[in-house]
């Protein structure tokens, strides 16, 4: 079995967060190292987000740490979101870790941010990262208390 962490504790390991960006509902996704455009425009006709050569998708239930408090997270107010996203662009990777028992993600970024996870729903935890650097794209999450990658069916 493949460690998937450690896959991506080097993949990402020093690239800048390069973008950070607002879902559906309370969605939140980070994208790493360059940034590609999006193929295709948003339902509004407005384009969609590009991607960055690894990224990472947190469902519902997220934080953002600073040194010494949590700064904002997917429960605070709405208008907290934009200004703290804006503050990890340019951060570096510092690691990719797992913690708990049902393993929810947590990246710690350069000047000591941390983004993290931590699901309150049934089920698994919502995060997935994204490995987009080779010609097949590798997304892992956690599914039935395991980190696993995840099979994308060819039809």
């Amino acid at each position: 079995m493949k460690d998937w962490i450690e896959h991506f504790r080097e993949a990402a390991e020093g690239l800048v967060v390069a973008d950070v960006w607002r879902g559906y509902g309370s969605a939140l996704f980070i994208e790493f190292g360059k940034l590609t455009p999006a193929d295709g425009t948003r339902k509004d006709g407005t384009p969609g987000a590009p991607s960055g050569a690894i990224g990472l998708m947190i469902e519902a239930d997220w934080r953002i740490e600073d040194a010494h408090a949590i700064v904002c997270g997917s429960s605070s107010d709405e208008e907290l979101w934009e200004p703290t996203f804006a503050r990890l662009v340019g951060k570096h990777v510092v690691d990719v870790a797992t913690f708990g028992r049902l393993p929810e993600v947590l990246i710690s970024l350069s000047d000591r941010f941390h983004v993290a996870s931590f699901s309150t729903l049934e089920g698994d935890p919502g995060w997935s990262l994204f490995d987009r650097r080779g010609a097949a794209p590798i997304t892992v999450g956690c599914w039935s208390g395991v980190i696993t990658e995840e099979q994308v069916n060819s039809a």
